[in-house]
């Protein structure tokens, strides 16, 4: 009896103590959007184990609910509504009260409209996204470029410069192919937006990173637009013609063409543009591809915050350099596109270009320079004509030679001709205005260049997998031949007074070739699961010369057959470079990341053939590398690398050789030039939430160069003579930081962006033989904000502010000032045929202590269109610059130097135009 009394009593006190630990769990359930109670939702608790149920209970009017006499320990709560999405949360339950709160459910109708279609509108796979074009609105007749400017994340400038989540697009394909060349204009200007089903925005790695999957760290923010399948088949293309009435000749024109045909693999597109209203053909870009200026730049910041690129001379062929923004230019540009695949082991891509400019401007500029205790003040006026064309081919064959090994041939020539003048008239004056030089010269150019390019691309992967072995190799030269003409009277001052006078009349004859050719041998080996090593061995081989002569124009003979030799050299340089490389890979789902290390040895072998020198050196260089990506979340990924490189000076750098273009301006090669060496990082982030269209990207940069390659230059205060001279200088560094957020408001459907920007940099420099420094800092803060109905109005407005400082060692004064623009973009359906567009930029300038004007200028554009015929014909007129303030006034800071500059600028004008754009059955769009 006793030990069923003493049982009883145990269990008793254990049942006592177990109920004693049981805990209550309660909270409310709302409607997520407009806060009202849920009624009669299960409210579940599940064991995390094996998801079996443990309690459960429904919501009551009020929302509320309560669990009780629960177990402490884990739990999944859920949460079951036929009108709301399911709520699942992990949940950990201790002894006593547990209160959970307001949970807030998510309408099931609500749910299903954002997946389907707002999360259907852009796709973020990997690094790729993808955006559906058709849900995006543009008009009938718009081009790609007016797609872009729609699509959260891109963003296309007045110049068309297309930057995607902050970095620039330098690639766009079609189809994944190339088209017309690699010029991003092309495609996104002249294709029909209605013809394309889908953007996709990604970094194209190289084509050896691509083969063996192991990241180099060279890839191009690149732009693939995919055709509609009914775009694919048949033809379609555009007529417009648009033209300035009651004006006499010299009236304003655009006449553009373009088509494209589709046929299976076949696809066949061509383009005529001619007009005269700034449609440009060949851009900087293009200039530096082709390698007409090569590296005779100095970086400077505009008062926009922009970095820009001054010449600072050493180009003996004389070519001008044009900015397109500016002056009055008569294009005519025409190209043709063909592309093939047969049996999907063949690709053939071809196409040719031609570009023809007639270009004329009247430039003004006055800039003050501080030496010392000295300013020098300059005026001076340039008036340019050219009239410059050429001629482009590129063209690659890609063979599948079975399963295993591929090859792939490249080819690009470029003939490129100008004739140009060049008059320029300009004073210098001191501090008090007294006159120290005064200067008037005509320089003509007749240049001649051409430009060859074959590689070869061999692709060979072994039976095992990620065991792979490529060979790439090239070849390139560029000849120019130039016969240019001075004629200069060059006056010098002391104290105000004619001191000494140098006329100048002499021919200048060149002729100039770099040829290279280098190869890559890379093997590539899996050491485990997501490891591999990869083997590379690099040999480049550069070999150049210039022979340059300056005559001077003999009275006794009427020809220029005397010779000077101060300004005449013969030069040739050789280059050798071998590279053995090393790289570590890991490939896994989330995280891929890459190290590897080369040598670099360099052989330099300069020859002066003039003067019987030369000069030999050898370098020994290492060259790190690393990435790192990581993959986060399926829409957000982190992306990190650093890269060193070296940079070879240029053959006219080196060459001993004196360019007295500008009497006054001069520049002298410098054989004893070093290479230089960069060690930059990049990290980049980017995650896009598709339930909530909220985008968030941000990039950080930072560079620096040691041996950087600057000019040194030597200024004669009384004179007021500049020589400048490349030299190698250390401590030069830039960084850069840039954020983008973009969200939508969902009541007013409004889609806003905010970009801010931080840009910073330190040049060395050296004047008179002393080393300074010049140090820039901009930063600045962008809104964009976008909302339109279709078939109502298009409504964009954006504004960027930019703060400018800029600082020297050469003076004490810092210069500093604020620049903001803003742009407003109205389109407005007056019916579903009729609408009328409009643009407003308004531009401010802060004045500075140097000019004490501020600088504003309002733009202001209009439009008006009437459709036909289910929109394939368009009558439209334009007017351009209605208030006629289109002025090309630019300040720029450039070290010791400050500068405003004035451009003839196309001003108000009005054009009426038709336009016709024409498909065939296979494009009508399917229903």
């Amino acid at each position: 009896m006793q030990r069923i009394t003493g049982l009883i009593t145990i269990l008793f006190f254990f049942s006592f103590s177990a109920f004693s630990q049981k805990a209550n769990i309660s909270g409310v359930l709302t409607d997520g959007n407009d806060k009202t109670a849920v009624h009669n939702s299960v409210v579940a608790l599940l064991t995390p184990i094996d998801s079996i149920l443990y309690r459960f209970t429904r919501s009551d009017k009020e929302g509320k609910f309560n669990l009780k006499n629960v177990k402490p320990g884990n739990y999944i709560l859920m949460t079951s509504h036929n009108q709301y999405a399911d709520y699942v949360d992990e949940i950990m339950v201790n002894e006593g009260e547990k209160k959970l709160g307001t949970i807030a459910l998510k309408n099931k109708i609500e749910l299903l409209r954002e997946v389907i279609v707002k999360s259907g509108s852009i796709r973020i796979k990997g690094d790729t996204t993808s955006y559906r074009a058709s849900d995006f609105k543009v008009d009938a007749n718009a081009n790609v470029e007016e797609l872009l400017k729609k699509l959260p994340g891109i963003q296309v400038d007045k110049n068309g410069t297309i930057k995607a989540m902050g970095e620039t697009v330098q690639k766009v394909l079609v189809d994944g192919e190339e088209f017309f060349g690699d010029d991003p204009g092309m495609a996104v200007k002249n294709l029909r937006a209605d013809a394309v089903k889908e953007v996709q925005v990604f970094n194209k790695k190289s084509d050896q990173a691509e083969f063996t999957g192991i990241d180099d760290g060279n890839s191009k923010k690149t732009i693939n637009l995919k055709l509609k399948e009914d775009k694919k088949k048949g033809y379609f293309g555009k007529i417009d013609g648009a033209n300035q009435p009651f004006t006499d000749a010299d009236s304003r024109y655009n006449s553009n063409l373009m088509f494209s045909s589709f046929k299976g693999k076949r696809k066949l597109s061509a383009f005529l543009l001619n007009g005269n209203t700034g449609q440009d053909g060949l851009n900087w870009e293009d200039s530096e591809k082709f390698g007409a200026r090569e590296n005779n730049f100095s970086m400077n910041m505009d008062d926009d915050g922009n970095v820009n690129y001054e010449w600072v001379g050493g180009n003996n062929d004389g070519e001008p350099y044009i900015n397109t923004q500016n002056g009055f230019i008569k294009n005519t540009n025409a190209g043709l596109q063909y592309s093939n695949k047969w049996n999907d082991k063949q690709t053939l891509n071809v196409s040719p270009k031609f570009n023809k400019q007639i270009y004329t401007n009247n430039n003004s500029r006055i800039s003050q320079t501080q030496v010392g205790d000295t300013q020098l003040n300059e005026d001076r006026t340039t008036v340019t004509n050219v009239d410059r064309s050429n001629f482009k081919l590129n063209a690659t064959y890609d063979v599948k030679l079975d399963s295993l090994n591929s090859i792939k041939f490249t080819a690009r020539t470029n003939f490129y001709n100008t004739e140009s003048d060049e008059f320029t008239d300009g004073i210098t004056t001191g501090n008090d205005g007294v006159l120290k030089n005064k200067q008037q010269r005509l320089f003509t150019t007749n240049s001649d260049k051409s430009s060859l390019y074959a590689g070869m691309l061999f692709k060979h992967k072994f039976a095992k997998a990620r065991r792979t072995f490529s060979v790439n190799s090239s070849w390139s030269l560029l000849n120019t031949n130039s016969n240019n003409f001075l004629k200069s009277s060059n006056e010098s001052y002391v104290d105000g007074v004619l001191d000494s006078k140098v006329d100048v009349d002499q021919n200048k004859i060149g002729d100039r070739s770099n040829q290279n050719f280098s190869a890559n041998f890379t093997y590539s080996e899996p050491i485990a699961k997501q490891f591999s090593l990869q083997f590379a061995y690099q040999i480049a081989f550069d070999k150049g010369k210039n022979n340059y002569f300056t005559y001077d124009y003999s009275e006794d003979t009427g020809k220029y057959d005397e010779i000077v030799t101060s300004l005449s050299n013969q030069f040739e340089q050789t280059v050798i470079t071998q590279r053995p490389n090393l790289k570590l890979s890991y490939n896994a789902k989330k995280i891929n990341y890459s190290i590897g290390s080369g040598f670099g040895f360099t052989t330099f072998d300069l020859l002066d053939k003039t003067m019987d020198k030369q000069y030999k050196r050898n370098y020994t260089n290492f060259f790190p590398s690393a990435s790192f990506s990581y993959r986060y979340k399926s829409n957000s990924d982190l992306r990190v690398n650093y890269q060193g490189a070296t940079r070879q000076p240029t053959l006219e750098q080196l060459q001993p050789l004196t360019n007295n273009q500008d009497f006054f301006n001069q520049t002298l090669g410098n054989p004893d030039l070093k290479q230089s060496f960069t060690n930059s990082v990049n990290i980049y982030q980017n995650s896009y939430d598709m339930l909530t269209e909220t985008q968030i990207y941000q990039g950080l940069s930072f560079s620096t160069t040691s041996n950087l390659i600057t000019y040194s230059r030597v200024i004669d205060p009384e004179t007021a003579k500049t020589v400048s001279k490349p030299i190698n200088t250390n401590g030069n560094f830039s960084g850069n930081f840039y954020f983008g957020y973009g969200f939508k408001v969902k009541k007013i459907n409004l889609n806003v962006n905010l970009n801010p920007s931080v840009n910073y940099s330190k040049t060395v420099l050296s004047i008179n033989d002393k080393i300074g420094n010049s140090k820039n800092l901009n930063t600045g803060f962008g809104v964009y904000l976008y909302k339109s109905k279709e078939k109502k109005y298009d409504l964009s407005l954006s504004n960027r502010f930019s703060f400018n400082r800029n600082s020297t060692t050469q003076n004490d004064e810092i210069k500093s000032f604020n620049t903001n623009n803003l742009n407003l973009d109205i389109g407005v359906y007056l019916d579903e045929k009729w609408k009328l567009s409009t643009d407003y930029n308004l531009n401010t300038r802060q004045k500075t202590i140097d000019f004490q004007d501020n600088l504003t200028n309002q733009l202001w554009n209009a439009r008006l269109q009437r459709t036909f015929k289910k929109d394939e014909f368009t009558a439209y007129i334009l007017i351009r610059d209605i208030l006629n303030q289109n002025i090309g006034i630019q300040r720029n800071v450039y070290e010791n130097t400050i500068s405003q500059e004035q451009n003839d600028r196309l001003k108000r004008y009005v054009m009426v135009g038709f336009t016709w754009n024409f498909k065939n059955g296979g494009g009508t769009s399917q229903k």
